[in-house]
């Protein structure tokens, strides 16, 4: 059995340590407030581009052109869009991600090339063997559009030149503190909301319907993807805050073991001296 001195010096060790995660659960405490806020403001408006999106593609098109993000066809090659964080200390996230994009990869007969955002993403990509087109590292916690554009812009400028048929998003979609689900959608091409024959009444396009979905599908995709990375920060920082939490509770659970662990010795050694004690004037006086 360890003396004393060994257990009140790991005692010291994990202490340290659940001071460490503490601070760190402080931090991504703060850290996921901010993003939830920005992830439930985006939301809703990504939410509504989709729909009104969807409403336009199912609409019938008079116009002869159509635009290349709206057009479908044949599925031969898909591009993936990998979102996943930068650093670990955030529980089993980063692998429920990547096992769900993985599974979406093997699920396909067309060929699949990945863009990966974080570290994380790149690493499980690179060891399975697959093709990375781009990685994008050392988002920051509070991304802007403009942060996103280089995404937005490889894949529709792929999409529209044919180079591929298909675009998804890999992601962590917050759903509250203690639950991220890890999701695969589609981006491109738009999918049509099935519309009565009632609700088919068209739209009048000024000047054209090329020009205005023109400038409104690049936006669109542009802003599915900064939704999805507002959303995987927003789950990073929740996953990490109940890790850390998770940590420091274990940390602190080992202490009260260990500090049990240490009377326990040090009152078997009392109990030992004063035996020896005893046994010796026992010794003396007969």
């Amino acid at each position: 059995m360890a003396n004393v001195r060994t257990i009140r010096r790991r005692i010291r060790s994990v202490q340290n340590t659940a001071k460490i995660t503490k601070a760190m659960q402080m931090i991504a405490a703060s850290k996921m407030r901010r993003a939830q806020l920005a992830t439930m403001a985006t939301r809703p408006y990504a939410e509504k581009m989709q729909i009104v999106l969807s409403d336009l593609a199912a609409q019938p098109n008079e116009s002869a052109e159509l635009h290349p993000l709206l057009e479908q066809r044949e599925v031969k090659r898909v591009r993936l869009i990998h979102i996943t964080p930068d650093r670990g200390l955030c529980g089993g996230l980063p692998s429920n991600v990547n096992r769900s994009a993985g599974q979406f990869i093997l699920s396909q007969d067309a060929s699949v090339s990945v863009v990966a955002v974080g570290k994380k993403g790149r690493d499980f990509m690179a060891r399975s063997g697959q093709d990375l087109r781009a990685v994008f590292t050392d988002m920051t916690d509070r991304p802007k559009v403009t942060d996103i554009s280089p995404i937005a812009f490889m894949a529709v400028e792929d999409y529209a030149n044919e180079e591929i048929d298909q675009v998804y998003l890999s992601y962590a979609r917050f759903v509250n503190t203690s639950v991220q689900e890890a999701v695969v959608e589609r981006l491109l091409p738009i999918e049509p909301a099935p519309l009565e024959a009632s609700q088919t009444v068209g739209y009048i396009y000024e000047p054209s319907s090329f020009n205005v979905l023109s400038g409104l599908l690049p936006r669109f995709v542009e802003m599915q993807i900064y939704h999805a990375t507002l959303e995987a920060i927003a789950s990073e920082q929740s996953a990490r805050m109940v890790a850390m939490r998770n940590a420091t509770e274990n940390a602190n659970d080992l202490i009260d073991d260990l500090t049990l662990l240490m009377n326990k010795v040090r009152q078997e050694v009392i109990t030992k001296e004063l035996l020896d004690i005893v046994g010796g004037v026992a010794a003396l006086e007969g």
